[in-house]
């Protein structure tokens, strides 16, 4: 089997890629042509995989890669994937990750129509959300840039898979986190920065709206939804979510209790932070990938965010001197 995977230097990209290579596949890696290549979350995979240079906001360069790797499965988790971000570079985020899809689709119809393909949906689409929990048939109400052109992403998708007859499906993912997260993300940016404290590098941490709750799961175990949803006999598209939602507040005690500190006293709010439109729950109802794919979630939040916690304690530590750290 041959499989190509845009954003493959990315979280999901990498995982995904490990789960492909340890299947036996042939794994083509689309990335973008850059001044320096930041290839650090599949440095160990590099010789394993073949990369291919290309850009979603390139036709002609999608147009080639379908052409010569001829892919069984594609994969597109490329994507402007930091939702506060999208306000900033609003046209940029449409153009990656609305018509992005599109130029992958019609690429794959006219050169690879065979392949099977995956398009990484969010449940960023729900936004304000009209019921709860979420389901495939929930309305899509986006609160930002990147939710609005994920839900082009999205409909294209089933578009050209019921125009076309292209094996093409959504994976809705809700959020899902591990230590390859960017550091940009708030769980990242928590558990980064408790282990800075935790070390007695730091003394504080910057944050927006605590009240938000999302339905946080573990990347590995997401990206293995997404392979199962390319093994089925017909084309859909699935939630991929916990069914259980936590709030930021519940992120940062947790975070901070596992290395004994009390995050009241390090924890600052800055109002900057707080996104111009906020999305204020998401929980997804994942019971269609349970009965269908067989799927289930094997990582619990707490164990989650103890994981990245730990992994960004021996981090930092490698980052500073032993005779740097605080004892």
């Amino acid at each position: 089997m041959r499989a190509l995977i845009t954003g493959i230097t990315g979280q999901d990209g990498s995982y995904l890629a490990e789960l492909l290579l340890k299947k036996g596949y042939e794994v083509h890696g689309l990335v973008r042509r850059s001044s320096s290549e930041k290839f650090d979350r599949i440095r160990d995979i590099i010789p394993r995989i073949k990369v291919v240079e290309g850009d979603l906001t390139d036709q002609g360069s999608l147009d080639i890669a379908m052409l010569q790797i001829q892919p069984d499965e594609v994969y597109n988790l490329a994507a402007q994937s930091f939702v506060p971000a999208s306000w900033k570079q609003p046209v940029l985020t449409a153009d990656v990750n609305g018509l992005g899809v599109l130029r992958i689709l019609e690429a794959l119809r006219k050169h690879s129509p065979k392949s099977r393909f995956l398009q990484a949906s969010t449940s960023e689409m729900f936004g304000k959300v009209l019921e709860r929990p979420q389901t495939e048939r929930t309305a899509f109400h986006p609160r930002s840039p990147y939710g609005v052109a994920k839900v082009f992403g999205h409909h294209i998708t089933v578009n050209y898979r019921e125009s076309y007859g292209i094996f093409a499906c959504s994976s809705i993912c809700f959020n899902h986190e591990s230590p390859r997260r960017g550091c940009e993300f708030v769980t990242r940016k928590v558990t980064q920065q408790v282990a800075r404290i935790a070390l007695g590098f730091d003394d504080r941490l910057t944050m927006g709206n605590l009240d938000a709750q999302r339905d946080w799961g573990y990347a590995s175990d997401y990206v293995y939804a997404m392979w199962l949803m390319l093994q089925q006999p017909v084309a859909d598209d699935f939630v991929i979510a916990t069914g259980e939602t936590h709030s930021v507040q519940e992120l940062l005690e947790l975070a901070f209790s596992h290395v004994a500190l009390d995050w009241k006293k390090y924890v600052v709010i800055d109002p900057k932070l707080v996104r111009p439109a906020e999305v204020e729950y998401l929980c997804g109802n994942a019971k269609k990938a349970h009965e269908v794919l067989g799927w289930q979630p094997e990582t619990e939040f707490s164990q989650l965010i103890r994981m990245m916690v730990d992994s960004d304690i021996a981090t930092e530590k490698n980052v500073y001197r032993p005779s740097t750290i605080a004892a």
